[in-house]
């Protein structure tokens, strides 16, 4: 199975930037859907975006427009490029796959101060 690594959090002012790396063990080509999920404090783990190995990427609505994901199959990686960042984005931001079973990350942080 592959193995998903996050790394690229940190901590960054309102309307800043940041772009999170999904580092895979192993090819993604055949991955059908890699997903960016995030989970604020004291909140349920949510969706954010999912890029497909065909197809257009989706988002959820509250960052649609400012954070694009991306895949590169060459390198085994997936990106979560987020821009103009607000405080309700702060949480633990997660790649994942599903292939019948959920193969999720380690997380990486995201806090975004006012």
């Amino acid at each position: 199975q592959v193995q998903l690594v996050e790394s690229g959090g940190g901590s960054v002012q309102a309307g800043g930037s940041l772009r999170l790396s999904c580092a895979a063990s192993g090819s993604i080509a055949e991955i059908k859907a890699i997903h960016w999920y995030r989970q604020a404090p004291g909140k349920s783990r949510e969706w954010v975006a999912l890029v497909p190995n065909r197809g257009n990427s989706q988002y959820l609505n509250a960052v649609r427009g400012r954070f694009t994901i991306s895949r590169d199959v060459a390198n085994n990686k997936v990106y979560l490029q987020m821009n103009s960042l607000r405080p309700e984005d702060t949480g633990i931001y997660y790649c994942n796959y599903n292939d019948g079973v959920d193969h999720w990350g380690q997380g990486t942080q995201v806090v975004v101060t006012s």
